[in-house]
């Protein structure tokens, strides 16, 4: 009898435990798919037109994340018109990460979103930036956009510089309040693939020289975020970049999640290409954020 009643005492148990474990998965996974997210939207070249499409298969994946000014107007102007909030690195980390600040009365309510682009390309100036100034002057409203630079492949000659920004373009833009300036490693090297040394070189280097280029503006945010080259990350090159900056982010297709961020050091970033149009991003953006931001 003992026996017997031990049996059903120890299946109580068991039982009690996974249906308290299943209940508490259960409630994990409703409020991570209902956490408030926010999509940051991570971008490459931007060209005059889309190059027609072909059959080759030796196409250069390059194309491939090049996106056209066009379709980024049309994005942008749903944007504006719709009330989104278009968060610098800054804001990100201050607000939701730090929270080191409350938030600013007339974004409560808003919807934030971030729009990024890596690398150092002159369209960013040529084509990007006109883009910016004319929403500004129709709506009266300022889009700010973050720009994640290899400072190596600023272009020194300024008079000459056809294919890469340099410090001028930067200036006008962090000037004129529409950039926000931040790292993306010295040289674009796959930081989890190489030596300390050369590791804290990429990340100090690149640092410095952007605060260099800016130097006379006020710079106090400039290159204090890095997003990692090709989105690589490991510990050793999280360790590396706390020393100089407050956040790093990834390119892992995913949205950042109000709440549930593990390190400031792998913030997710969405990788935006041609195949991506305004209106599947218009889409993903309202769909994302259903739950506005509150106080």
């Amino acid at each position: 009898m003992k026996f017997i009643k031990f049996k059903k005492s120890q299946s109580f148990i068991l039982g009690f435990c996974l249906t308290f474990l299943v209940v508490l998965a259960t409630n994990w996974l409703i409020l991570n798919l209902t956490a408030p997210r926010i999509p940051i939207l991570g971008f490459h070249s931007i060209i005059d037109n889309a190059p027609p499409k072909t059959n080759n298969t030796t196409t250069p994946q390059a194309l491939d994340i090049e996106y056209t000014k066009q379709d980024l107007q049309q994005l942008l102007d749903y944007l504006v018109r719709n009330d989104f909030w278009f968060m610098s690195t800054q804001d990100l980390y201050e607000y939701f990460i730090a929270k080191s600040k409350p938030l600013p009365a007339q974004r409560i309510g808003q919807k934030p979103i971030m729009i990024s682009f890596d690398d150092s390309y002159k369209t960013y100036y040529t084509n990007l930036l006109p883009i910016l100034e004319l929403l500004e002057q129709t709506y009266n409203k300022k889009v700010k956009v973050v720009l994640f630079l290899n400072p190596a492949s600023l272009a020194k000659d300024q008079a000459k510089s056809t294919t890469h920004l340099n410090c001028g373009d930067l200036r006008e833009g962090l000037r004129k309040e529409f950039f926000d300036l931040q790292s993306h490693g010295l040289t674009h090297k796959d930081l989890t693939k190489i030596n300390p040394k050369d590791l804290d070189f990429e990340l100090s280097e690149s640092q410095k020289l952007l605060r260099q280029c800016t130097e006379g503006l006020d710079n106090k945010t400039v290159g204090i975020h890095i997003a990692y080259p090709y989105g690589h990350v490991n510990k050793q090159v999280e360790a590396a970049a706390a020393k100089y900056y407050l956040s790093g982010y990834l390119y892992n297709s995913r949205f950042f999640k109000i709440g549930w961020l593990r390190s400031p050091y792998q913030i997710p970033r969405l990788s935006v290409n041609r195949e991506k149009t305004p209106q599947n991003l218009i889409k993903m953006a309202e769909r994302a954020l259903k739950v506005t931001v509150k106080n």
